[in-house]
């Protein structure tokens, strides 16, 4: 959503004359966050005039863009991305498949992103295109090139933290190397929420295909199974969010209501999931401190429930104002700092009792740089509640916050497997 586009729109909805020329000096944003806007204005006989006009010319000029170049483009790069996944067996490395597909998918769907967005949308210079396309070939240098091992955490960690640091390169490609523009930060986030919806679909919708393809060709007595998962499922899997970004882009509207939906529903039932979980902990005496499974599975509930806040604040700042949605948000800001904190006391005990493992050390930074974070978040959403502050204020924390997770990320790729000697 671009800044001070929306008000302004709010400002003069009823005023035709003002309305025809905002429109006509940025006729693609205007588009973008009247759509996000309407539910607030969606009274005014004004704004439901604008909101059929803006429907009946997408509808005029849909088909010609989507059957357009952007189709082509899309269709090249989802090819490009599916004989990358492809390489052991288009060269016949048979025995480095499980190998690759764990150190390149991650590397592939970032780059098949990055590709499309900067080919279909052109805004990026020449410099810019250059410098991303070699950091993703020096990206899959370093990671091919370092020792793999079993045994080897520091190793294993590089390939769970370069996807993440591939995703904010991704990032700088979707805002256009503007790293000054916070409100850009805030729509990437977005985007990747709409993303993961639409990609889920997909990734469902072919999940029943290949299930109803594989029984009838079985009952003609043709086995398809193998196949199908060596090359659909996987061409299928690095093509599904380039085939997401291209359904977002000519159809902006088809997550905002799913997505609202979504941070609506899943904000009061993760809330009241995680306060009974604590209790249940403290009844049973069950602890992270002396489980190391059930540790690491308390810091992936607290990553999740931390992408849920950061989702939904994303969310409820483009409807109306819902003081339930906000108090929810800060309850479960509130409830997430005492997971973080019991995790973080675990992590000491752990420490103390076994020492400093690549693994310890870097769950110790994650947990370190989420608390801190969400003792941000819940200091912005106290002042919503409470102050009768905008919720946008907590959209510019985390906007500011992400330049801390790739540095943390980038010294867990880079430096942390040099400190431990690839152990």
């Amino acid at each position: 959503m671009h800044p001070g586009m929306p008000e302004k729109i709010k400002e003069i909805i009823n005023n035709p004359e003002k309305l025809e020329k905002f429109y006509r000096e940025d006729r693609r944003s205007f588009e973008s966050d009247f759509e996000k806007i309407y539910p607030e204005i969606q009274n005014s006989e004004t704004a439901k005039f604008w909101k059929t006009r803006l429907e009946y010319d997408n509808a005029a000029n849909q088909l010609k863009k989507i059957f357009g170049p952007d189709l082509f483009i899309m269709a090249i790069v989802c090819l490009f991305a599916g004989f990358l996944i492809k390489i052991p067996e288009a060269f016949n490395f048979d025995g480095m498949r499980f190998h690759f597909i764990e150190k390149e998918t991650g590397l592939i769907i970032f780059l098949a992103l990055s590709l499309y967005s900067m080919v279909s949308d052109k805004r990026l210079s020449l410099t810019n295109i250059i410098v991303t396309l070699l950091i993703f070939i020096a990206s899959g240098f370093y990671i091919n090139l370092l020792p793999y091992s079993e045994s080897s955490s520091s190793v294993k960690l590089v390939l769970i933290h370069m996807p993440l640091l591939l995703w904010c390169l991704y990032g700088l490609v979707y805002i256009g190397f503007d790293l000054t523009d916070y409100s850009r930060r805030s729509d990437y986030i977005k985007h990747n929420g709409d993303l993961a919806i639409v990609a889920g679909l997909i990734i469902i919708a072919g999940g029943i295909l290949m299930a109803v393809s594989v029984a009838l060709f079985d009952a003609i007595g043709i086995p398809i199974g193998k196949f199908y998962t060596t090359y659909i499922v996987q061409i299928g899997f690095v093509s599904a969010p380039v085939v997401s970004t291209f359904i977002l882009k000519y159809y902006p509207a088809l997550t905002n209501r799913i997505a609202s939906i979504i941070a609506n529903l899943f904000s009061p039932l993760v809330t009241v999931t995680l306060i009974i979980f604590l209790i249940t902990m403290t009844v049973t005496g069950k602890d992270p401190y002396n489980d190391r499974d059930f540790l690491l599975i308390f810091n992936i509930m607290l990553i999740g429930v931390m992408a849920i806040i950061v989702f939904s604040v994303s969310e409820t700042s483009l409807i109306r104002r819902q003081k339930f949605n906000e108090l929810v948000l800060f309850i479960l800001s509130i409830v997430t700092i005492i997971i973080n904190l019991v995790a973080l006391s675990a992590i000491f005990y752990r420490l103390g009792e076994f020492g400093f493992t690549p693994n310890r050390m870097a769950v110790l930074g994650s947990n370190i740089l989420i608390f801190i974070n969400l003792i941000l978040i819940t200091i912005d959403l106290c002042k919503i509640n409470f102050k009768q502050s905008e919720l946008e204020s907590v959209e510019l924390t985390i906007s500011k916050y992400l330049p801390v997770y790739i540095i943390w990320t980038s010294f867990v790729v880079f430096i942390l497997p040099f400190i431990f000697g690839m152990k």
